[in-house]
């Protein structure tokens, strides 16, 4: 007989299916709830919404509400307690984002720790295989939101270290970011989800570990993770790169409009906003999470629409990795080239163009994960899809499945009949048993 393997689609994906199916099964809603809760009241007490000291003073509670004139409209409505214990302040937005991120946060690290037993008891019995892979898994959201732990609470937090890195990863300023926490907001929830949907991947992935073990019968066709070998981790750690340049550069162009509104910016800027920032962006998330779905996506893709494309990528890639000569620079259209060029006091006659912060750090991640990386990536699709993705699915795909680029089935993974018997010989069209 032919078993397919188990399907996993977008829907799927967004709902975090594997995720919620992991923690559900594992009796693991109470951990969850656990250190969501724990978190919330840590990034409450860093980003001072929460302040607890001893205070002389009548007990209050009430809703706070924007005089009109406070240009910071998204902390309005909030809520404001003060007691003889200390002050609790909740604005609107940054606490609605605590909500969310504390919520990923405690999904995140309950399925690290119960994976983590799994994986310890499947070792113990000797029944555990490629486990390293499983690892740190449900670890990506927790380890995410603990670099920006407190930037989206007050904005008495200006020293708080997770602001300073939001500042470096977009190229931005701190107080620049302080006086705009919108962004901040922003920044968690978008870097949060993606974080969540890369776990949700991984986690379907190490279904197959279980099924080894005999742990998880609930699926006709599973799949074991392939092996940690050298050309596996140069794929993910690629993968993983790829993810935090495309997610920083995007967020990059929002980090903008705090300088640049929107509805007042020339054609110029909105070119370097949809094809300089967005597409190799954008570009960057997708290979990152899906290289696979996307190689298949790109090769079916009409001829027309894949030059239209290519084009635009390559244009957008080596306005990035290169030089834009005067006056376009001056129009906001420019590359690496002519930040170099700024940073040694050219003059702008030459295309020279000043970061907005010239930090080493954050010039150093702007530079390396976003100009390079993304940019030269998105020349590489531009230019050879196929052999630019190829290193992305060495560490992504199913064997028994075959792979986008080649109709013979993969050694990497194996799919297997069920928990209790051994790995059968895979097909393209599924995988057959006796």
């Amino acid at each position: 007989m032919v078993v397919e393997a188990p399907s996993h689609g977008l829907l799927a994906i967004l709902t975090l299916r594997e995720t919620r199916r992991f923690v559900r099964e594992r009796h693991g809603r109470m951990m969850a709830a656990f250190f969501a809760v724990v978190f919330a009241l840590v990034s409450m007490w860093v980003g001072e919404m929460l302040i607890l000291t001893p205070l002389h003073v009548t007990p209050y509670a009430g809703i706070l509400w924007s005089p009109g004139t406070n240009p910071q409209w998204w902390n309005y409505p909030g809520i404001l307690v003060v007691g003889g214990w200390g002050v609790l302040d909740l604005p609107f937005l940054p606490t609605w984002t605590m909500i969310f991120v504390s919520i990923g946060v405690g999904i995140g690290i309950s399925a690290a720790v119960l994976l983590a037993i799994e994986l310890v008891r499947m070792r113990r019995s000797g029944a555990a295989r490629s486990t390293a892979i499983g690892s740190g898994v449900g670890l990506t959201p927790a380890m995410i939101a603990l670099v920006t732990l407190g930037a989206c609470c007050s904005t008495g937090a200006a020293a708080a270290a997770g602001i300073g890195a939001v500042a470096q990863t977009t190229g931005s300023t701190t107080y620049t970011l302080v006086a705009n926490s919108w962004y901040l907001s922003l920044f968690q929830v978008v870097v949060m989800g993606i974080a969540l949907i890369a776990q949700e991947q991984l986690l379907f992935v190490t279904r197959g570990i279980f099924a080894r073990a005999g742990v998880d019968r609930d699926s006709p066709a599973l799949a074991a993770p392939a092996p940690l070998d050298r050309r596996f981790l140069v794929g993910a750690i690629l993968r993983v790169a790829l993810l935090v340049g495309g997610i920083t550069w995007s967020l990059a162009m929002v980090a903008d409009w705090i300088t640049i509104p929107p509805q007042s910016a020339s054609a110029a800027i909105w070119f370097s906003w949809g094809i300089q920032y967005q597409l190799p962006a954008l570009l960057a998330i997708l290979v990152a999470l899906f290289p696979s779905a996307i190689h298949r996506g790109f090769t079916t893709l009409a001829r027309s629409w894949s030059l239209v494309l290519r084009s635009a990528l390559l244009v957008a890639g080596l306005s990035l990795v290169t030089w834009v000569p005067p006056p376009i620079s001056s129009w906001g259209i420019y590359g690496i080239g002519n930040e170099i060029l700024g940073m040694l006091g050219l003059p702008a006659g030459w295309g020279a163009v000043v970061p907005l912060t010239t930090d080493g750090l954050t010039v150093a991640l702007r530079w390396g994960f976003q100009y390079l990386l993304v940019g030269g990536f998105a020349i590489a699709f531009a230019l050879l899809a196929a052999r630019a993705l190829l290193p992305l699915e060495w560490s992504a795909g199913w064997v028994g499945a075959g792979s986008p680029s080649s109709p013979e089935p993969s050694a990497r993974l194996v799919v297997i009949d069920s928990p209790a018997s051994p790995p059968s010989a895979a097909s393209a069209g599924g995988v057959r048993t006796p």
